[in-house]
């Protein structure tokens, strides 16, 4: 798998906190302790980051749910969540992790082991913003999510209330809560008002 240019992994690598300068491969990352933190690579560097508050994880949940209905009851491919982790280059490593991901069929490899990253970008990415990930670091995420091939990223705001919607040779388009969220081409008839995604009861 051939690696993205250095000026791809820095929109990304300069927006998280390197946790070390020694380069670690995907492996490794597999069998760093589950202590409840996420951890990414890029271009072999460790980013860790702490677990989320409460009211990113609602929002998480619920967008899940809604995509992962829409998803099975139309047979469309796998909607993945829990911080999966994708591998996006090889040596050195990068591996991302969204909050929410949609998989299509067509990109579904009949063999895969189920210990391993999912190798390759996702259809689509969601990311949610918090005080430990704020909205510009994820911005530049979802632009590297975008140049790995990516056809779909929502930035997701609890605060604000909004979503930022990423396409391809597109310039971000952010929704407020009068709006609804289109998954265009990628997943045909799916939306969601935004505002049902920040409502707690």
């Amino acid at each position: 798998m051939a690696g993205p240019s250095g000026a791809r992994t820095a929109q990304i690598g300069r927006a998280m906190s390197v946790a070390t300068q020694t380069l670690f491969t995907a492996e490794q990352l597999m069998l760093m302790p589950d202590d409840g933190c996420r951890r990414e690579l890029v271009a072999g560097e460790l980013r860790t980051m702490p677990p989320p508050g409460w009211k990113h994880g609602a929002v998480e949940s619920r967008l899940c749910a809604r995509l992962a209905n829409h998803v099975e009851s139309r047979g469309l491919g796998v909607v993945l969540a829990g911080d999966p982790g994708f591998l996006l280059a090889s040596d050195p490593d990068t591996v991302l992790a969204p909050d929410v991901a949609f998989i299509r069929n067509e990109h579904i490899p009949p063999e895969l082991s189920d210990e391993r990253y999912w190798p390759g970008p996702p259809d689509l990415a969601v990311e949610v913003v918090s005080h430990r990930r704020p909205a510009r670091a994820l911005h530049k995420k979802a632009m590297a999510w975008l140049d790995f091939g990516v056809l779909l990223v929502w930035v997701v705001h609890p605060e604000q209330r909004t979503v930022t919607v990423y396409r391809p040779g597109a310039e971000p388009e952010t929704l407020s809560e009068g709006d609804s969220l289109d998954g265009h081409d990628l997943l045909p008839g799916f939306r969601c008002p935004v505002a049902d995604l920040f409502r707690l009861r």
